[in-house]
C-alpha cells in the first residue's frame, strides 16, 4: 500500500510489458474516437443541415452538445473513476458512446440527433479521464511508460488533423450518417481489447460531491442555451433573459457549494496557484480560438466557396496537421528556450496567423493555408507547454486533479468558442464579413492569452538567462 492506495501488481506490468501495442490500442479506442468526434462532425454540418431541413442553431446544438456534456462532467468521470475504479468506468463509457454513435446515425431529426450527441459526450466524459490513468497503471514508471504515454498523446494531434479528411470520406461515400456508424468497430475493438488486457483498477473511495457537479452542469448547459439560442429567439426575450438568469444563478450556487463543501471539487491550492489559474485560463482561450477556427472554416469552405465535403476534409487536412507539427515542435523549443518563451512565440504566431485571416475573402487557397497553418502551428507549439505550465504548478497530491481542470477548462472554452462564432454568423449577414469578424475574435483570443503569459507566468530559475 501507498498512502492508502493499492499499488499495481507487478503481473499487471509483466503482463502489459509482454503486449503493450495491445495495451496501448485498448485504451487509444475511446481517446481516438473522442478526439475524432470533435474535428469530423464539422465537414458533415452541411450534408446535415440539407438532409435533415436544419437551422444554423440546430446545427451549432449539433456540435456543441457533444463538448457540453463533455465539459460539465468530465471532473465527475474522473472521481468516478477513483471510486468505483478506472477499469469499469472506462468500458461503461465506451459502451454508452458506441450506443450514443448509434442513435446519432439513426437519427430522423435534429432534436433526435442533439440528444445522442449529448449522450455521446457523456461517454466520453467518463472514459476520458480512466484512459490516461489505466495507461499509467499498466506500466511501471521509466522508459516504457514514458514512451507509452508520449505515443498517447501523439494520438490527440493525430485523431484532430484526421477528422476533417475522414469526414470528408466518409460523407461523400455513405452521407453523413458514416461519421457515426465509424465508431463501432473502433468502440467495439476497444471494448473487446480492454476486457482482455487491460488489468482491474483498484478503487479509492471518496466522496463524490454529487450537488457541486450538478451546479456546474447546469451553469454551463444555461450559458450554452443563451449564446446558441439568443440570435434566433432575440436577446430580450423571456427565454433568453431567463437563459441569463439561470447561468448567474447556478454559478453562484457553484462557487458557494464549493465554498462551504467539506469535499471540493476544485482543491483551493491549485485556486490559490498564479500560474495554474493562468494556465487554465489560457487552455480556455488557446481552444476556443481552436474549435472556433475549425467550425467557421467547415461552413465557410462549402457555404461561401462551394467546397463538397470531401474536398473540404482533403483542404482543411494539411492545415490540422499543422497542430502535430506545432506539438513535436514545442519539446525542442521547450528545451531551448522555456516553456514561457515557447509559449510567448506559439501564441504570438497564432495570433498573427488570424490576424491575417481577416482578409479572407480575398485570399486564395494556398495563402489562406499558410495564414491557418501558421495559426495552428502556434497553437499547436503553445498547447505542451501550457500543459508544462500547469503540471508543473500542481503538488503531487493535486496532479490528477490540475489534469483534470485543464481538460475540464479547455472543453468549456471549444463549447464558447463554437457558440460565439455562431453568434457572429447568424449577426453579420454577409458570409466572407462574418467569418473576417470570426477570425478577429479569435486573434483577440490568441492576444489575451498572450497578455496572460506574459504577466501572470512568469520564467522559472531553469529558464531565466
Amino acid at each position: 500500500m501507498n498512502g492508502g492506495r493499492a499499488a499495481p501488481a507487478a503481473g499487471a506490468y509483466a503482463s502489459a510489458a509482454a503486449r503493450p501495442v495491445l495495451v496501448m490500442v485498448a485504451l487509444a479506442c475511446g481517446f481516438v474516437m473522442a478526439m475524432l468526434d470533435v474535428t469530423i462532425v464539422n465537414v458533415a454540418l452541411k450534408a446535415m443541415e440539407t438532409s435533415l431541413s436544419m437551422s444554423l442553431t440546430a446545427l451549432v446544438w449539433v456540435v456543441d452538445a457533444y463538448t457540453l456534456s463533455f465539459a460539465a462532467l468530465l471532473l465527475l468521470g474522473g472521481a468516478l473513476a477513483n471510486r468505483y475504479g478506472s477499469k469499469a468506468v472506462y468500458v461503461a463509457g465506451l459502451a454508452l458512446f458506441v450506443g450514443a454513435s448509434v442513435l446519432c446515425a439513426a437519427a430522423q431529426s435534429s432534436g433526435a440527433l442533439v440528444a445522442a450527441r449529448l449522450a455521446q459526450g457523456v461517454g466520453a466524459a467518463l472514459f476520458m479521464p480512466s484512459s490516461l490513468s489505466l495507461l499509467t497503471l499498466a506500466f511501471p514508471p521509466g522508459p516504457m511508460r514514458t514512451r507509452m504515454i508520449g505515443i498517447w498523446g501523439a494520438l490527440v494531434s493525430a485523431a484532430m488533423a484526421l477528422g476533417p479528411c475522414v469526414g470528408g470520406v466518409l460523407v461523400d461515400a455513405i452521407g453523413w450518417r458514416g461519421i457515426f456508424w465509424v465508431n463501432l468497430p473502433v468502440g467495439a475493438a476497444g471494448l473487446w481489447l480492454t476486457y482482455r488486457h487491460i488489468a482491474r483498477a483498484p478503487r479509492h473511495p471518496g466522496p463524490l460531491n454529487a450537488l457541486g457537479h450538478l451546479f456546474g452542469a447546469l451553469a454551463l448547459a444555461a450559458l450554452s442555451f443563451t449564446l446558441i439560442e439568443g440570435p434566433s429567439a432575440g436577446w430580450r426575450s423571456p427565454s433568453i433573459l431567463a437563459g441569463v438568469a439561470a447561468t448567474l444563478a447556478a454559478t453562484a450556487a457553484f462557487a458557494l457549494r464549493e465554498r462551504y463543501a467539506t469535499s471540493r471539487i476544485l482543491s483551493p491550492a491549485l485556486l490559490a496557484n498564479r500560474r495554474f489559474v493562468a494556465g487554465s485560463t489560457l487552455g480556455l482561450a488557446i481552444n476556443f480560438g481552436i474549435l472556433a477556427e475549425i467550425f467557421l472554416l467547415s461552413l465557410y469552405l462549402q457555404n461561401v466557396r462551394g467546397a463538397s465535403a470531401l474536398v473540404a476534409g482533403f483542404e482543411l487536412f494539411p492545415l490540422m496537421a499543422m497542430f502535430g507539427i506545432g506539438n513535436l515542435a514545442s519539446a525542442k523549443v521547450s528545451a531551448r528556450l522555456g516553456a514561457r518563451r515557447t509559449l510567448l512565440t506559439g501564441l504570438a504566431l497564432a495570433a498573427l496567423g488570424s490576424v491575417a485571416l481577416v482578409g479572407v475573402a480575398a485570399m486564395p487557397y494556398p495563402v489562406l493555408a499558410l495564414a491557418v497553418g501558421l495559426a495552428n502551428f502556434g497553437a499547436g507549439q503553445a498547447i505542451p507547454a501550457m500543459n508544462l505550465v500547469v503540471m508543473q504548478s500542481a503538488d503531487a497530491a493535486d496532479a490528477n486533479l490540475a489534469a483534470a481542470s485543464l481538460n475540464a477548462s479547455r472543453q468549456i472554452g471549444s463549447l464558447v468558442g463554437i457558440a460565439i462564432a455562431s453568434v457572429i454568423l447568424h449577426v453579420v449577414d454577409d458570409p466572407d464579413r462574418a467569418t473576417a469578424v470570426g477570425f478577429a475574435v479569435i486573434a483577440a483570443l490568441y492576444a489575451l492569452g498572450f497578455a496572460i503569459v506574459f504577466r501572470a507566468i512568469h520564467a522559472g530559475p531553469a529558464e531565466q538567462s
